[in-house]
């Protein structure tokens, strides 16, 4: 009967252990499960998480550095550029913003190009134009002006430099000292120029020019022929027979200027060509054919008639105290030869003859042999 009571109180105890030890069985597997989810979280992480996305729009992810190390050895950066870990924003340097515009700058140009005179133009008008002297185009195209700006005519085609100077052919026995010297330039500044295409791995660039080559010569400058009528005395006019036929052969004594003057005819507008001490030493007064043209102060007819030189029918007063006026492309000459005029007295009519495209009185006015601006002195 002992032995029975015994048995019935172990079998409780013996019930807890198999239970604490289910328990403790059901603990490990459910520890054994996490272990297994977070693994494979891990392992989702690593391979999937990190793939880029293709979604259009999607940003790149940019790997760190311990992944770049975890898959294996990288290509070397190029030279100069950041590693991968360093932000964009901390790089020191010059950003570039994004123009649809382009803009291609301008740049000098260093080669003689050619102009088709239009009706209407002037060389003053074309040196502007281009930025240039005038003079600068007429010692560009001696052959087509021949230093006179009244030989410009529509349809010419014209040197135009790309700088202020003078334009010369290469000649045979031509040396850069000489030419040089001869344009009051600097052989420095002509090797140099671009324009020239000189060699200048030579040590004498200039052995390698052909004779017939043309050299823009910067800053070159050289005298401009005058082609109006010289100093004209009244003691000795027939000085003047080499300049046509209006030439006087006598010598002749008569009216003295005020030393005032007054303008010449009746209209008072300037056209095209004012005065250039170096181009042209007179002004154009615009008109039409046939108005009347007035001494501007009295003096002796020292010139009167036809001129050889571009000027057509031309008219010299000497006023005899040193000045001279000079009236040229007229239609009609009204004196004569050692004729007195007075001061508004009528001595010819407007023309466009010799060198000129268009009814205009060509005015001029010197002092002792010197031309002067007209308009300086006219009233």
């Amino acid at each position: 009967m002992d032995i029975n009571v015994n048995q019935n109180e172990a079998s409780p105890e013996k019930s807890a252990r198999k239970a604490g030890a289910l328990l403790q069985q059901i603990g490990m597997n459910m520890l054994m499960v996490g272990l297994l989810v977070l693994l494979g979280f891990l392992l989702w992480q690593r391979f999937v998480g990190q793939k880029p996305d293709r979604t259009p729009g999607a940003q790149p992810i940019q790997p760190t550095s311990e992944q770049s190390t975890a898959t294996g050895p990288q290509p070397p950066l190029p030279v100069g550029l950041p590693p991968l870990s360093t932000p964009i924003a901390s790089v020191d340097g010059i950003t570039r913003n994004t123009d649809l515009e382009t803009i291609i700058p301008s740049r000098p140009r260093v080669k003689v190009i050619t102009y088709t005179v239009q009706a209407g133009d002037t060389l003053f008008s074309i040196a502007s134009n281009y930025g240039l002297k005038p003079e600068t185009l007429l010692w560009g195209n001696y052959e087509v002006l021949e230093d006179n700006p009244h030989l410009l005519k529509p349809k010419q085609v014209l040197n135009v430099l790309p700088v202020d100077g003078t334009y010369y052919e290469w000649k045979e026995g031509d040396t850069l000292t000489s030419i040089a010297d001869f344009f009051k330039s600097d052989t420095r500044a002509i090797i140099s120029y671009p324009g020239n295409f000189f060699d200048l791995t030579q040590s004498d660039p200039s052995t390698s020019v052909k004779t017939g080559t043309w050299i823009i010569v910067p800053g070159g400058k050289r005298a401009i022929k005058d082609w109006g009528p010289p100093a004209i005395t009244r003691s000795n006019p027939a000085s003047a027979r080499f300049y046509g036929e209006g030439a006087c052969g006598n010598v002749y004594e008569g009216a003295i200027g005020t030393g005032t003057f007054i303008w010449p005819t009746t209209d008072h507008g300037v056209s095209g060509y004012t005065y250039d001490p170096g181009v042209h030493p007179g002004v154009d007064i615009s008109g039409a054919e046939g108005n009347a043209i007035y001494a501007t102060d009295s003096g002796v007819i020292v010139y009167a008639g036809w001129s050889d030189y571009g000027y057509g029918y031309l008219i010299v007063i000497d006023h005899g105290n040193g000045w001279q006026s000079a009236y040229a492309h007229l239609s009609a000459v009204a004196v004569g030869c050692g004729q007195s005029v007075y001061q508004g007295g009528y001595i010819g009519a407007m023309g466009s003859t010799g060198n000129s495209s268009g009814a205009h009185l060509h005015f001029e006015l010197s002092i002792n042999g010197a031309k002067v601006n007209p308009l300086d002195y006219t009233r």
